[in-house]
C-alpha cells in the first residue's frame, strides 16, 4: 500500500468520530420504534400519538441539517459536531425524565433537529479528512453507521428494556453526549474547510441561491433514495407477521439478521465505488435489489423471506453506503457543511408517504405485491436519475475542481 493512500491518524479519528456519531444517533431514534406499546401505556395515551412523535421527529430534521449545516460552513466541522452531538443526547437523556406525553413530544421535536444535523456534519468530516482513494470505502463504513444503530437499539430493547425499563432506554441514549470529549481531544479541523471557509452565514445563504439547480437533483435522488430503503425497510416486520404469521420474536431475528446484510452491502459498493464510479457502483446494488425482489416480496418460508431480506438490504444500503461520498464530491467546495445533508434530510420528508402509499396499496392489491410494485418503481426511476446525472468521484477538496464525470 503507498504511504499517500494510508489512512492517517489524524483522518482515522475523524471517521470514527463520524461513524459513531451517526450509529448513535440512528440507535437514539430506533429505541423509540422498539418501545411503541410501553411508551403508550405509561404516558396513558394512544399508540398514534406514539407514532405521530416518530412523524414529528424526522419532519425536524431538515431544520436541524440547516441549522448545523450553517454553522459547519461557517465555523468548521468539529466545533458544530461537538455541539450538535451534545444537543442530541441531552435531549434524548431527558425524554427519560419526561413526566408526560407533553414534555415527551416536545423532547422528541428538539432531538429530531440534532439528528437532522449530525449526517451532514460527520459526513464533511470524515470525507474531508479521508484520502481521495479511500473515501467511497470510508463512505460505504461511515453509512453503515445507521444500521449499525439500529442493531444496537435492537439489542437494547431485549436486554435494558426487560429488566430496567423504558426510562434507561432513553439514559442510555444520553451516552453519546461523551463523544464529545473524544472529538475536543482528538479530532483536528479540516484543511479543507480552513480553505473554503465561507466569511459569512449572508455568503453561504447567497452561494446555495446560486446552486439551487445542483441541490434540487439532489434533494430529488435522496427522495428516491429514502423511498428504497423506508420502502423496503418500514413495514416489512408487519408484512412478515400480517402475511406469514410470524411471531415478534421471529421477526426481530430476522430484522437483525437483514441489517447485518446492510452492513456488508453498504462497506462492499461504497469499496466498489473506487473502482467502478459512485454511479456505476449504486446502479448496481439496484440491480442486486431488483434481482432479489421475487424472493423478498413471493418467498413462502422463514428461510427465504429471510435470505431475501438479507440480500435486498445488501443491494438497498449497498447503493446508499455510495452516498456520502457521492454527495461530499458533488456539492460545492464552500457548502459541504449545508447542501449533501440538507438534501439528505430533505429526501426523507419528501419519502414520508412511502408507508402511506404501501399500506394503501396492500388493500387493493395485497401485501406482496404493495411492496414489489412500490420498489420497482423507485429502483427504475432511481437508476434513471443515476444514468442521467453525473458524478465527480476524485475529486479534490483542497484543489482546484476537475470537470464532471458524465
Amino acid at each position: 500500500m503507498k504511504t499517500e493512500d494510508r489512512l492517517p491518524q489524524s483522518a482515522a479519528h475523524a471517521v470514527t468520530a463520524a461513524y459513531l456519531g451517526w450509529t448513535l444517533d440512528a440507535f437514539d431514534f430506533f429505541i423509540v420504534v422498539f418501545m411503541v406499546d410501553v411508551l403508550a401505556q405509561n404516558f396513558g395515551v394512544h399508540k398514534s400519538a406514539i407514532i405521530w412523535s416518530i412523524t414529528a421527529t424526522l419532519a425536524m430534521r431538515p431544520f436541524g441539517a440547516f441549522l448545523f449545516g450553517m454553522l459547519a460552513d461557517r465555523y468548521g466541522r468539529r466545533k458544530p459536531l461537538i455541539a450538535n452531538i451534545i444537543f442530541f443526547s441531552l435531549m434524548e437523556l431527558l425524554c427519560g425524565f419526561a413526566p408526560n406525553y407533553t414534555a415527551f413530544l416536545i423532547f422528541r421535536i428538539l432531538f429530531g433537529i440534532g439528528m437532522g444535523g449530525e449526517w451532514g456534519l460527520g459526513a464533511s468530516l470524515a470525507m474531508e479528512s479521508s484520502p481521495q482513494k479511500k473515501r467511497g470505502l470510508i463512505s460505504g463504513i461511515l453509512q453503515s453507521g445507521y444500521s449499525a444503530g439500529y442493531l444496537v437499539a435492537a439489542i437494547a430493547a431485549r436486554t435494558i428494556l426487560p429488566h430496567y425499563g423504558w426510562r434507561a432506554m432513553f439514559w442510555a441514549g444520553g451516552l453519546p453526549a461523551l463523544l464529545a470529549f473524544y472529538i475536543n481531544v482528538r479530532v483536528k479541523e479540516t484543511d479543507a474547510w480552513k480553505k473554503n471557509k465561507a466569511p459569512g452565514l449572508v455568503a453561504i445563504l447567497k452561494a446555495a441561491a446560486s446552486s439551487w439547480k445542483l441541490f434540487l437533483y439532489l434533494a430529488v435522488l435522496m427522495t428516491l433514495m429514502h423511498g428504497l430503503s423506508h420502502g423496503t425497510q418500514d413495514l416489512y416486520p408487519d408484512f412478515l407477521k400480517s402475511v406469514h404469521g410470524f411471531t415478534t420474536s421471529q421477526v426481530s431475528y430476522i430484522a437483525m439478521f437483514y441489517n447485518v446484510g446492510a452492513i456488508i452491502g453498504g462497506i462492499f459498493f461504497g469499496y466498489l465505488s473506487e473502482h467502478w464510479g459512485r454511479r456505476r457502483s449504486m446502479t448496481a446494488a439496484l440491480v442486486v435489489s431488483l434481482c432479489i425482489l421475487p424472493l423478498w416480496a413471493f418467498g413462502n418460508s422463514a428461510l427465504v423471506l429471510a435470505a431475501g431480506a438479507f440480500v435486498m438490504q445488501v443491494g438497498v444500503q449497498g447503493a446508499w453506503g455510495v452516498v456520502p461520498a457521492h454527495l461530499n464530491e458533488m456539492a460545492p467546495d464552500n457548502l459541504r457543511g449545508l447542501i449533501p445533508g440538507f438534501a439528505y434530510q430533505i429526501g426523507i420528508l419528501l419519502a414520508a408517504p412511502t408507508n402511506t402509499i404501501e399500506y394503501a396499496l396492500r388493500d387493493r392489491f395485497g401485501y406482496s405485491w404493495a411492496l414489489a410494485s412500490f420498489e420497482i418503481a423507485v429502483i427504475v426511476v432511481l437508476a434513471a436519475a443515476l444514468i442521467l446525472g453525473y458524478e465527480k468521484k476524485g475529486k479534490s477538496f483542497t484543489e482546484e475542481p476537475i470537470a464532471d464525470s458524465r
